[in-house]
């Protein structure tokens, strides 16, 4: 057995912090890399009055038809709600205060109304979390997303979610607004005699949705210019907009709190343990020369 020097303690120490740090740093790193998603404003995880509003936003528009089963209505006293507040101004039913979100509506029912029953809330933020964004990020874009459209069924669409099954439940609080999707794509063309191979051109589609769905068309060809996806809203009442970005962002939180309740505790508690690991290394690396000193 040889001692181990200081390069090989360091190695080892780095080793250790990769191994437990590296799950958790991937998926935000990559999620950097994602434009076409907005950010979600992190610092309301901890507002418990923007957990308390999404809390009831979420009650109000979402428990329709989305469950959330692995969640007791009691466990919102941790965000500050407390028993008689649940009862009175959150529990509609005759559910009770220990019992989880569910929903009257059945899975049957769901299919049969949207096509497939809608999927349930619980964990939806860590369901959602992919080394290229994060869930909190997917959601917060894609309930600002919509825009209407009378070719689909709900007569409303989804920038993030093309064809999506759900309507938009906030459109009331949003206002109406147009939509302007500029894809440009590259397009085959053949060329003039007919003979040679295809060539391919750089094509502009701008698709412009008024307020009631219905969509003018214009096609164009660039000379220059890269394949992308750019999307603008011009909402009839900006300061509206502009409040439902804000309800988005504090259901966001809620949904958030919901995934993980105890995540708060679990990340002070890391603290602790990685404080921990680095007193033991530090001894352990003291021991370690103390051990060998007279072997050598």
């Amino acid at each position: 057995m040889r001692p181990m020097g200081s390069t090989g303690f360091w190695c080892s120490f780095v080793a250790a912090l990769c191994c437990l740090l590296g799950p958790a740093l991937l998926p935000r790193a990559a999620a950097a890399q994602e434009l076409a998603l907005d950010r979600w404003p992190s610092e309301r995880a901890d507002d418990r009055a923007a957990l308390q509003r999404g809390a009831k936003l979420f009650v109000n528009y979402c428990l329709n038809c989305h469950s959330a089963n692995q969640m007791r209505w009691s466990r919102l006293r941790d965000i500050g709600i407390d028993e008689a507040q649940i009862k009175s101004q959150l529990i509609f039913g005759g559910q009770k205060v220990g019992d989880t979100m569910t929903i009257t509506m059945s899975s049957r029912d769901a299919k049969n109304w949207f096509g497939k029953a809608p999927p349930d809330l619980s964990v939806i933020v860590r369901a959602r979390n992919t080394a290229e964004h994060r869930g909190t990020d997917y959601l917060y874009t894609l309930l600002r997303s919509f825009y209407a459209d009378r070719s689909t069924l709900t007569g409303w669409n989804n920038v993030v979610y093309p064809n999506i099954a759900m309507p938009n439940i906030l459109w009331q609080r949003q206002g109406p607004r147009e939509a302007t999707l500029t894809r440009t794509e590259w397009e085959e063309r053949a060329s003039a005699d007919g003979k040679t191979s295809p060539k391919a051109r750089l094509v502009r589609v701008v698709s412009v949705f008024d307020t009631d769905g219905n969509v003018q068309v214009s096609r164009s060809e660039i000379e220059n210019g890269s394949p992308g996806m750019e999307v603008t809203f011009a909402p009839r009442d900006p300061k509206s907009a502009a409040a439902l970005d804000e309800d988005v962002a504090d259901l966001v939180a809620y949904l958030n709190w919901m995934s993980e309740p105890t995540a708060a505790a679990r990340y002070k508690i890391g603290v602790w343990v990685m404080g921990f690991l680095v007193v033991f290394l530090l001894v352990a690396r003291w021991l370690n020369a103390v051990f060998w000193r007279d072997v050598r």
